[in-house]
């Protein structure tokens, strides 16, 4: 094993900003969507689109990205993540009408999925040397996620203000220059890989997650029982088992399905993608709450939320660690998810008289500590669950399940809120209304998240007995 680099903190600072950029790229947006909504002419039920256009192409290529990592390096791609994002967020910022603008956002997708899992490749190239220092580096990781999505709503409601909302896309230009002049100094070359790159199942796999976020935003609009519905849904999962039929029939595909026989995998990765379905619904409506109910404006709406963002972080970096070691990943992920379901049925009390510090500011921090608590012991797991080899992959495949969660969960609570009043701007009740079926929604999802990690996660004897098992079967074979 070689020497561990004498840089790995400060190119986890790189790796921790990485994380932080491309989360933040799905909040930053939140204050400024009502002024995009007001100059590019996006519909309300449509609106989701500047979210969902990102987030679709980031969880649809992250495995592609993962892939991609393995075998070309994780250094290399990077930097290449760095160099689409940088023209992404340049397309969006200089759209002047929706297409450009949804093109820009999927741009933006398509280096983020680069970025994501080459950087938590990086990360545990770096730091696999030490379970320790791992762990304090997964922490530092894991923090920078949350935290980037919540204070993305701040910098955007200051960027909005001040500035105006093509801002909250240029931001990204100066930081990508500075990550692609620091990557070679700071960050270890690695080792590629000879293989070849799924390219149809890639294609697959993102158009079957688009068709299915479509199906479900359109759906207030065009009917539940409309066959545009109804073949759009039959479409993506056609697309999606064409993916799972590709993959095992591959030499070398690009997700290994029986990667998911490793222990705690597909439990971590399901609880991974139930926390990202529960919490962006969360933070895109309370969003819109206090921008088109209380009638906050775009600096104030941003500012309300800075109390999540300093209790996510407290929690990541400082209580989850601890809960962890004293308690274990699984009771820690299952109690996170339970208070995030809480704190989203609290909220679910919002009403169209209401304010900040009685109908946001207890609930929020409530949600916000259930997150912190979930998200770093469900993601250890999901990333320490694979075989080393397969770090790419196996960061490729948690960071989807997450994306592609917080897509659907919010495409799913798009067609909630709508059809409970959420389309009727002007109209404080109904509004309200829309927004708490939201929440109640998202609570859902946190609860059943609960219950399956629950059921489904391994203590740590049970899953260090199962990975024994299982590197001693692949040793045999």
């Amino acid at each position: 094993m070689s020497a561990p680099s004498p840089r790995r903190w400060t190119a986890l600072a790189l790796i921790a900003m990485a994380q932080f950029i491309v989360i933040m790229d799905t909040s930053i947006i939140g204050v400024a969507l009502p002024r995009i909504q007001e100059e590019l002419g996006f519909s309300q039920e449509n609106l989701s689109w500047v979210f969902n256009a990102y987030v679709v192409a980031f969880g649809g290529l992250l495995l592609l990205g993962g892939r991609l990592s393995d075998l070309f390096g994780a250094r290399r791609l990077f930097g290449a993540g760095w160099l689409i994002l940088l023209a992404g967020s340049l397309v969006a910022g200089i759209a002047p009408e929706v297409w450009v603008e949804l093109t820009g956002r999927a741009v933006q997708g398509v280096g983020a999925a680069l970025i994501a899992p080459s950087a938590l490749t990086l990360l545990m190239m770096l730091f696999g040397h030490d379970p320790k220092e791992l762990t304090k580096a997964l922490a530092l990781y894991g923090a920078a996620a949350p935290a980037g999505g919540t204070a993305g709503v701040f910098l955007g409601g200051v960027i909005t203000e001040y500035l105006s909302w093509p801002w909250v896309f240029y931001i990204n230009i100066p930081i990508a220059l500075v990550a692609l002049l620091a990557t070679g100094p700071l960050m270890p070359a690695g080792r590629s890989q000879r293989g070849s790159i799924d390219v149809v199942g890639a294609l697959t796999v993102t158009a079957g997650l688009g068709a299915a976020v479509y199906a479900i935003v359109r759906a207030p609009e065009v009917g539940w029982g409309s066959a545009q519905t109804w073949g759009v849904l039959a479409g993506a999962v056609a697309l999606l088992i064409a993916f799972l039929a590709i993959q095992a029939r591959r030499r070398e595909p690009l997700m290994r399905l029986s990667i998911f026989r490793t222990p705690n995998l597909a439990a971590a990765n399901l609880t991974q993608l139930l926390l990202g379905g529960a919490w962006i619904p969360m933070w895109f409506f309370l969003n819109l709450y206090l921008q088109q109910v209380l009638g906050y404006s775009a600096f104030p709406s941003g500012a309300a939320l800075v109390p999540m963002t300093v209790l996510i972080m407290l929690g990541m970096i400082v209580l989850a660690p601890r809960a962890i070691n004293r308690f274990g990943p699984k009771a820690i992920t299952v109690a996170g998810l339970v208070l995030l379901a809480v704190g989203m049925g609290w909220l679910s009390l919002i009403s169209p008289e209401g304010s900040f510090a009685v109908d946001v500011l207890p609930a929020s921090l409530v949600a916000a500590l259930g997150m912190s608590l979930a998200f770093i012991p469900s993601l250890g797991t999901a990333i320490s669950s694979a075989r080393p080899e397969e770090g790419g992959l196996a960061s490729g495949i948690v960071n989807t399940s997450y994306q592609v969660g917080s897509a659907l969960g919010l495409a799913a609570m798009t067609a909630v809120a709508a059809a409970n009043g959420a389309g009727r701007l002007g109209n404080l009740p109904a509004l309200t209304d829309g927004f708490s079926s939201a929440f109640v929604g998202a609570a859902g999802i946190a609860v059943a998240g609960a219950l399956i990690a629950a059921l489904t996660l391994r203590s740590r004897g049970a899953a260090h007995t199962g990975a024994a098992d299982e590197t001693t079967a692949a040793t045999r074979g």
